[in-house]
């Protein structure tokens, strides 16, 4: 198996971005269940655990949810091309590069050699929007333990569109739902670089709301 780099874990923490130009180049077994056997590590609601992982190599599973994923990126992202390259658009989280790096995924996101679905048991009728916390935390430490081993992987959920599609596709129970789609692959162009986000000192409020701090030298 590829020996993972020891990276500090605070280091890992800055420099795991969402990578979506990815390769073809398969990956190990071994190193694949090395990533999952680290991801089911993460936290759970009450330890319960109840949750699956599905893992998609099969191009006859991924060219329908391929499809069905290019179809919601349009509607949402897609049709907007020209709006957002050319700065005309009042969606301040997705800037052009984003969206070239969103709307090169989708047009290849089969490509990427492994998709993992993170399934969640008794959440297919579920209304509580804390439902996710459950299993999200794991779906971290998968991503950072893909990062371990050069390994990119980037969190999406355009195929929930068609969710009911998707699961029969994928045999899940009638209890379950999948609560992402995560694409894996060796990085084909790009950087593992610290994301950029709104400084620390304009999103953290002391105390309650509203209540800010300067960060000290």
């Amino acid at each position: 198996m590829t020996e993972p780099l020891r990276l500090d874990v605070l280091e890992a923490l800055h420099s795991t971005p969402s990578r979506r130009y990815l390769s073809e180049t398969p990956i190990p077994e071994d190193v694949l269940w090395a990533i999952l056997d680290a991801a089911i590590r993460g936290p759970s609601g009450g330890n319960r655990q109840g949750w699956g992982w599905v893992v998609v190599s099969d191009p006859e599973v991924k060219r329908p949810i391929a499809e069905w994923y290019r179809e919601t990126w349009h509607a949402v992202y897609g049709r907007r091309r020209d709006e957002i390259l050319e700065g005309r658009s009042d969606d301040n989280g997705l800037s052009p590069r984003s969206f070239l790096a969103a709307d090169h995924l989708a047009a290849h996101i089969e490509e990427a050699p492994v998709w993992v679905f993170p399934v969640l048991r008794n959440a297919a009728e579920a209304t509580n929007p804390l439902v996710g916390s459950s299993i999200y935390g794991a779906v971290q430490q998968l991503i950072l333990a893909a990062r371990a081993y050069g390994i990119g992987a980037t969190l999406t959920s355009l195929h929930t569109a068609h969710e009911q599609q998707v699961a029969e596709l994928l045999g899940l129970p009638a209890d379950a739902r999948t609560m992402a789609l995560l694409p894996l692959g060796y990085p084909a162009k790009g950087r593992w670089s610290q994301p950029k986000r709104r400084p620390v000192e304009e999103v953290v409020h002391w105390g309650r709301w509203g209540v800010q701090r300067a960060r000290p030298e």
